[in-house]
């Protein structure tokens, strides 16, 4: 820390010296003509001059990525957020003083502005032979060592600047995410889904099992919640006429922090009318084939050692049937939580104590199957119980039509045929209710009395789709950990 705070009292220095030359080392304006891709392309594309001092005159602008001084001339690499180009200064070109300004007060790190005339070296790299150069800002902290390779962690994620600085890597998965998010709206707009905006702020969380982040209105004296989902709203723009909406947002879910747990994460969720499950479904398959394809330029993708194919379409398997094949266990046979609890122990299979026997469903799909599920798979007909907003599969009280989709062993979203008989809804929400009272479930879905007046003016047949943008980008970029795919993860305190 004192070898960073002297480097950074050096760097002081060198920013006085510069004013007491009169210069003005943080200058408003910049007067770049080219990014240092347009200059190298530029200089590639142009017919080759007889004479160096004709070739085509550019000024470009960006960090200082290196310094190397050979006397009376230096050679250095500015870059900029489209790559980095070389610039070489001579003393017999800019002057004695203006050079030895250069050298002497100018660090790594810093900002600068060169102006000159594109050139080829002798080792044939396209490089600017700066005439006028300028600084546009002076850093006062030195990046970190070996910061070509930045890779302590902590360090990454606390100070995001600073990977971005030094890892090509994070900036392409960031540059990916983006062109991620901006295919998935295309998709949607083109077939005539609108993009909606829904409260963060919400007097009444639902639309998910989570437990929520609480928070006051001072004005209205009204405690408000982080929202956990966008789903209540978007029906009731369903109800209220639209066809088909989405939203891609942020939800907060007041839970732990893992590899694949954000506490702050980016969903989109997708509402169609006259639809179910199954056109969710084809819908999921789209998305994620589509957007691989334009994204990795293929619908096959590798993740953690895997070749996993996005192509549709994509099995499709019960959650009994995919307890059965994993572990031996029919549901169908112990249909009691007691008789499911000990099935599980005879097989050697631990599970925590969970609210009733939807929730044990649920846990024992989570330890014996979900890790198997590497290539895409639709895992359908959840526990009612587990599943307050979903319709009810025909012939088959104790299951509801809705599927999670499973890639690379993540679970990646959760789609219904939704639920749009209100007295049925309100009958669930009861359920829910004494769920959390005498079992103890705390994410339980609460009462909304306004999202089921909503209800009873009628929404038609409706499927619903949510999903997670990082968990999606993570499958896209090969990353094992959620942490690398937002920019300000959630962390603990120092």
């Amino acid at each position: 820390m004192a070898d960073s705070n002297d480097r950074r009292e050096q760097r002081i220095a060198k920013l006085e010296a510069l004013r007491q030359e009169g210069i003005e080392a943080y200058p408003p304006r910049v007067e770049r003509t080219h990014t240092a891709a347009e200059a190298l392309a530029a200089f590639q594309d142009a017919p080759s001059p007889q004479d160096p001092s004709e070739g085509m005159r550019v000024v470009v602008a960006g960090r200082l990525v290196s310094i190397r001084i050979m006397g009376r001339s230096t050679f250095a690499h500015v870059a900029d957020g489209t790559g980095q180009i070389q610039i070489y200064l001579r003393r017999d070109t800019l002057g004695e003083e203006n050079y030895d300004l250069f050298r002497h007060q100018i660090d790594i790190g810093d900002f600068v502005q060169a102006e000159g005339a594109l050139m080829s070296t002798r080792t044939g790299e396209i490089t600017v032979n700066v005439e006028r150069w300028s600084i546009l800002a002076k850093t006062l902290r030195p990046l970190p060592e070996k910061w070509h390779g930045l890779r302590d962690v902590e360090t990454r994620y606390r100070q995001r600047y600073l990977d971005l600085i030094a890892n090509q890597e994070a900036r392409d998965i960031f540059y990916r995410r983006s062109r991620i998010i901006s295919a998935i709206r295309r998709i949607l707009d083109d077939k005539g889904f609108l993009e909606v905006e829904t409260p963060v702020l919400q007097p009444i969380y639902g639309g998910a099992a989570a437990r929520p982040f609480t928070t006051h209105h001072n004005a209205l004296d009204q405690t408000l919640y982080l929202r956990i989902a966008d789903e209540l709203y978007l029906k009731r723009l369903i109800i209220g006429g639209f066809d088909g909406v989405y939203e891609i947002g942020h939800n907060f879910r007041n839970e732990g922090i893992s590899t694949d747990h954000n506490p702050e994460f980016t969903a989109i969720e997708i509402y169609q009318a006259y639809a179910d499950y199954h056109d969710m479904m084809a819908l999921v398959e789209e998305i994620y084939a589509t957007v691989a394809e334009e994204v990795t330029g293929s619908a096959i993708i590798h993740y953690q050692g895997h070749d996993i194919d996005l192509t549709p379409p994509w099995r499709r398997v019960s959650m009994r049937d995919a307890i059965l094949e994993h572990s031996g266990i029919d549901i169908d046979v112990h249909t009691d939580y007691d008789s499911l609890w000990q099935a599980a122990r005879a097989k050697g299979i631990s599970l925590t104590k969970q609210p009733n026997w939807g929730h044990l469903v649920e846990k024992l799909f989570g330890e014996v199957a979900e890790p198997h599920l590497i290539q895409p798979t639709f895992v359908i007909d959840f526990p009612t119980e587990v599943s307050p907003l979903a319709k009810k599969k025909p012939g088959d009280e104790d299951v509801v039509e809705r599927f999670e989709h499973y890639i690379g062993g993540l679970e990646c979203g959760n789609a219904f045929t939704e639920l749009n008989d209100p007295l049925d809804q309100r009958e669930r929400f009861e359920q829910q209710l004494r769920a959390a009272s005498q079992q103890g479930d705390d994410e339980a879905h609460p009462m909304d009395e306004d999202f089921l007046m909503a209800l009873e003016h009628g929404m038609p047949p409706t499927g619903g789709l949510g999903f997670g943008i990082d968990r999606m980008v993570m499958l896209l970029t090969d990353q094992s950990s959620i942490r690398e795919v937002i920019l300000f993860p959630q962390l603990r305190s120092r």
